[in-house]
Parts: structure tokens; sequence; C-alpha cells
């Protein structure tokens, strides 16, 4: 389902019950601040109508799967106000939950397919929120409070399905984050938060897995939206160094600072302050940085090696700056590592690999290390296939060498989206529609989500990286009800950097009151196992038969691709359907003529490939059965076999999997018997 709104229509609403999923939700008015935060280019809240937006325009779950004509997937979760965060499940690979301003939830756990929204019950909110999962899978999702003197947070031990009472968190007046220890180290599972706090940014920490959270110190330099912990090890120590980075100066000019604590949070140290890094992201405009008259940020986004292998410890930091500087040029994505706990850096290495990155835009990042490999994922919004520049894309890239070298980037979004979106809802010059989005990652693979504004408003997406097309022909076909079989052809015409297997497996349903609808797969190339491959691009087939006289009806069959290690299962997954009608098999009736004598007519075309007609008369009510053998008389194909009205009738024939050759037709009714030849020629 869509959301479609009115912005003045929707200011003049009052508040609004809705009832969705097994929760019913009451979106109360919110104190939220007026203090022309919207027009300050140093404060990163939401602006005010978003609030009013949010109050009188609950979420709505959209849940849908978008798929593009070369076969990639995006997932539709429904409409939001921007600003999005996502975590993983540490274990359950199938789980993900994302968050979005102000209180809009989605969790799955299928990898994606489908998605429920379950929010916290705060008892006010500002949004602004952020989540993160600890090693034992215990979910913290952070929402700033209304007025803004700080952040709740809310713990959930089953993945976001129910939450317990929210406490005090962060404290501040803007723009927070938070995250989790997910080691086993001596400050396994404590939870970290910092948190814009006037001139300064607090830090606060929880070592009782979220039960209370402590304000330990406020960390200066600070007076700029931009602040953020993360966690990586000290030596042999899992999780031994926490870091916080803070960000001041001139919202044109910022200056990073690196902080580090080497135990557990109890005390920070800084580590080295980082300037002239960052000029300038796009144009300034009021104040702002800003891309196509959509407000952005020079964020400094954190994250810290925690694996063993070989880049264990680096620490790195991600932005978006203009090459070369000053207001009107285009922004690109730079990454920068530190191997001594952010004492020092490397030199600033370009993620985006347009070849003329001076002409086109890149901004917007988010990262993630991958805890178990190393391996380092980006994500950002990019206009290097859109000439005029007033559309985007998202895109993504991950170095597996820390952070030296990046892979070729990979488009995530199966549609452009229009930068500059005047119908979302947004207001302001330049426009709000977000300042971030989010990626994370399990050993294999990363998802992300972001704000899209390809239907004209705050859609919420999301899709895998690496990641593999899915395509299937004919997705209706009709069938016999029993003894009868129908060939498809699923195929990965290509992939996104993605290597592992891949298992299908397929569904049928409704279950028929009556015999059997049996699906199998079929001659996979490039191995042995019918029903994985292996080698891309590549197809297997699908064989749908009926026995035991299926009832006439329509069915879905439901195959589903999923990736594969071993023997575990592991995103993505794709799913498509087929819409199988049994008892209809390519037939339709021609006009309302009734005709005077029962007759069967040569085929056309003849010869034919590889589909052709068959046209029958039928002039009174009763049983009809269309049969097409091979020259051994051995049945090819059952084309209809049931009662059928008086009229003129068209069957279609397709004989893709068939060999060339001579075949035959024959129709059985109590009044008539008829037989045809027609010749296939390939």
């Amino acid at each position: 389902m869509r959301i479609n709104f009115n912005f003045k229509d929707t200011l003049k609403k009052l508040m609004l019950l809705t009832c969705f999923g097994a929760g019913i939700f009451l979106f109360q008015a919110q104190d939220f601040n007026s203090d022309d935060s919207d027009l300050n280019p140093n404060v990163d809240r939401p602006p005010s109508w978003v609030y009013e937006m949010a109050r009188t325009n609950p979420q709505l779950p959209q849940m849908l799967v978008v798929t593009s004509s070369d076969g990639y997937d995006n997932y539709d979760m429904g409409v939001d106000f921007a600003e999005g965060n996502i975590a993983q499940h540490p274990t359950n690979l199938f789980w993900a939950f994302t968050v979005y301003n102000i209180n809009g939830t989605h969790r799955t756990t299928d990898g994606g397919i489908t998605w429920a929204a379950s929010p916290p019950s705060f008892p006010n909110r500002a949004g602004d929120p952020v989540v993160a999962y600890d090693s034992l899978g215990n979910l913290y999702y952070d929402n700033m409070k209304s007025p803004i003197t700080g952040t709740w947070a809310a713990k959930s031990t089953n993945g976001g399905l129910t939450w317990l009472t929210p406490v005090t968190a962060n404290t501040g007046n803007d723009k927070n984050w938070i995250a989790a220890d997910q080691t086993a180290g001596p400050f396994s599972n404590f939870v970290y938060g910092s948190m814009t706090n006037g001139s300064s940014a607090s830090f606060s920490r929880s070592t009782n897995q979220g039960a209370s959270f402590t304000l330990v110190t406020n960390l200066a330099p600070h007076n700029l939206p931009g602040t953020m912990p993360c966690v990586g090890p000290n030596g042999n120590i899992q999780g031994g160094s926490v870091y916080v980075v803070t960000n001041s100066g001139s919202f044109s000019t910022p200056t990073y600072t690196f902080f580090r604590s080497t135990n557990g949070g109890a005390s920070m140290v800084m580590q080295s302050s980082q300037s002239g890094w960052v000029n300038t992201v796009g144009t300034i405009v009021g104040g702002r940085n800003s891309v196509e008259n959509m407000r952005t940020r020079p964020y400094p986004f954190i994250a810290a090696d925690n694996s063993f292998g070989p880049f264990r410890g680096r620490l790195y930091c991600i932005y978006a700056a203009n090459d070369p500087p000053g207001s009107g040029n285009k922004p690109d994505i730079w990454c920068r590592f530190s191997t001594n706990f952010g004492v020092t850096f490397s030199h600033p290495i370009r993620i985006n690999d347009d070849v003329a990155p001076q002409s086109s835009n890149q901004w917007h990042p988010s990262i993630w290390c991958d805890k178990e490999t190393g391996r380092l994922y980006a994500n950002w919004m990019d206009t290097r296939f859109t000439p005029t520049s007033d559309s985007a894309e998202i895109y993504a890239s991950y170095s597996s060498n820390g952070g030296v070298s990046w892979v070729r980037n990979q488009k995530l979004s199966n549609r452009k989206m229009k930068i500059n979106c005047a119908s979302c809802g947004g207001s302001g010059t330049p426009r709000y529609q977000g300042d971030y989005n989010g990626i994370t990652s399990n050993r294999y693979n990363s998802m992300s989500q972001w704000s899209d504004f390809r239907n004209g408003n705050f859609g919420s997406f999301s899709s895998y990286f690496p990641d593999f097309a899915m395509l299937i022909n004919n997705s209706s076909f009709g069938i016999g009800p029993t003894n009868d079989s129908v060939f498809r052809i699923v195929k990965i015409p290509s992939t996104r950097l993605y290597t592992d297997k891949i298992k299908f497996t397929a569904t049928v349903t409704p279950n028929p009151g009556a015999g059997a609808i049996t699906v199998s797969f079929l001659n996979a190339t490039s191995n042995t196992l019918q029903d994985t491959l292996m080698e891309y691009p590549d197809s297997i087939r699908v064989r749908v038969k009926t026995s035991g006289g299926v009832p006439t009806g329509s069915y879905t069959v439901t195959v589903k691709a999923v990736g594969r290690v071993g023997g575990t299962d592991i995103p993505p997954v794709h799913v498509r359907t087929m819409s199988l009608n049994v008892g209809f098999v390519g037939v339709h009736t021609i006009g309302s003529e009734i005709p005077e004598r029962f007759y069967l007519y040569q085929n056309y075309p003849n010869p034919f490939n590889p589909k052709t007609n068959i046209n029958v008369d039928i002039s009174s009510k009763g049983m009809v059965k269309l049969t097409v053998y091979d020259v051994t008389g051995k049945v090819v194909q059952i084309l209809a076999n049931e009662n059928m009205n008086a009229g003129k009738y068209t069957f279609e024939f397709d004989a893709k999997e068939r060999a060339s050759g001579i075949y035959f037709y024959k129709i059985e009714t109590p009044e008539f018997t008829g037989i045809k030849k027609m010749m296939l020629v390939k």
C-alpha cells in the first residue's frame, strides 16, 4: 500500500488512530522544539514539518518487491521520512531491522521478502532513530526525546517483535548514534552512544545490556552534528578500543577529532584532530552543503576491523568532499584508515570509480566493517549516469584489503530518483530529504537501506550487495489436470559480484483438493546438482507436472532462490511467481458465434517454431479433449480435457522444449473425433 498525501491537507488533520498487523498504535502530538532549527545550518534534527507529517500520517507498511527488467530486486518497505539506519542479527542472517524518521520501523525474518512494522512505544520521540545489535542478539533502538534533551533507548530480545520499556540513554540536543560491542571480549555487549550536546559531544554507555545508561563525559571540540562511536580491538583484546569522532569548526571546513577508550568506555583520550579533509560537499546554499538543492553533510562515518584477518584493528573514516575544493564543484566519497588507533591516518582514497568524477556527484556515504571477515562496505548517492545531475541512484562497493582499494562500484537502486523532490513534502532551501542512509553486513554480503524518491515521496528501500539477478520466462501458463507437464526457464543472467552457489526451491498454493502438482528442477548446466547453480550467467529448468486429476482453477508456483555456502542458506534471497491455470491450456473463445458443427482446423502457422495455434469449433456443450502426440504415439501435452460450452476456440501449443519433427493433434468429444498433422522446424 502506498501513502499519498497532500501537505496542506495533512496540516489540518487531527490525531489518527491506525491499526496494522497485530498492534494498534496511537500517534500523539509531539512537543517538538520550536527554536527555528529548520533554518539553523548547524542543527540537523528533522525539521518541524516532519513531526507534523508523522503525527497526522502514521506509518503504513508497503512490503513490495520491486524487480527491474534485468532481474534485480529492491525491497520497498513503505513511506517514512528519511534518515534511516539498519542492523542485522549477528547469527540469524535473514533477520534485519531498519528505522526511519520519526519512528518508522521495518523488520524482516525472511531476508527481505516480507517486512513488518513494530515500533516501540516511546513516551515521546523526536526522531533521528539508530539501531544496533549486540553479540547475544539483543536489539537496541535509540530515538531522540521531545523536547530534545537526549534520547530514549528501547531493547528487544526477539528482533524487534516486542520491546522492553525505554530508558534514558544519550544526553544532548541534536544527532545521536549508538554502537554495541559484538565481541566476546571483557566488554562484551556494552552499548555506547554519542550525541551533539551544545558545544560538546556527550558520550554515554550501558554495561548491563541496555537496562540503564550512564553519561561518561562530554568531548570537545564539537559544535557540528556528526559525532559517532564504534568498537574495535586493542591488540588481542576484543572490544578493547572504543572510538568516538567529533565534528567541529565551520560547516564548510570541519575538523574531525578522534577519541579512544581502552577501558570499555570508562574514560576517553584524544588521539588526534584532523583538519583539511573536507571543504564543501556540493554547493553552499543558505549556509548548508547541498547537492541539487538537497541538503547534505560532511559527516565523519567511522568503523573498526574486529576480525582476526590481516587488517585487524584498523580504524576507518569515510566522508564526502568536493574535488577540487570549492562551492559549486562535485563531491566524491573518500576513505582514510589508521593503523595506530587514530593517531595518524592514510592519504584519502577515492571510493567512487566513475570515469569522470569531476562531472558527477557522490554524497551521503555510509560505512560498515564486517566483524568476521574485515571486509569494509560503503554505499552512497551517485549521479554518474544522469547527465543533467538532477537524478541519482544508490551505489556501493567494498574493500577487502584494508581500504587501500575498492572493487568495481555496483548500482543497487533499480530506478533513478529525482534529487530535488518537491512532491515529497519536504521544505527548505536546500530541501530536507535526510542527511544519511545506512548499511550493515554479515560475513557473506551487505544490506543497504536508503530513502528513495522515485515515487515522489520518502520511500524506504533496501537491497543486497553482492547480489544476483533472477528472471523467469512466460510466468503465466495453462496445464491439463492430469499427466501433463510444462517447462519454464529460470535465469540468473548476471550478478553484482556474487560468487557463491544459488539453491532453488518451489511451492504451490493453494494445495489442490485432489491430485497433485509437483515442481522439480532439471538440467543445471554448471554442476550435477539439479536444484543448484554455481557459475553465472546460467539457467535452470523448472518442470511443473500434474497428476491424479487436479481440480480446474488457478494456482501459484513460487520459485525461491537463496544463496548457499556448504550446506547453509545465506542471503540474498529472491522469489518469482508463476500463475498456473489448470484445465485452461492456452485457450480463448473467439467471439460469441455458436458453430453449426464440430470442426478441427489445420494449425497455423505450419510449419512452426516454437508456437502454433489450433482452432476448433464446438457446436454443443460437453467434454472436450485435445491432445498432442509425437510420431511414436506418445502423449506430448494435453491442451484441453474438460467440459466446454459451445463456441469457437483457439488453443496455443508451445513446443519450445520439444525436438523438431512431425506431431499429431487429436480432438475427442462424445459427438466428434478428428486428427491432424503438424510440423515443428527449429
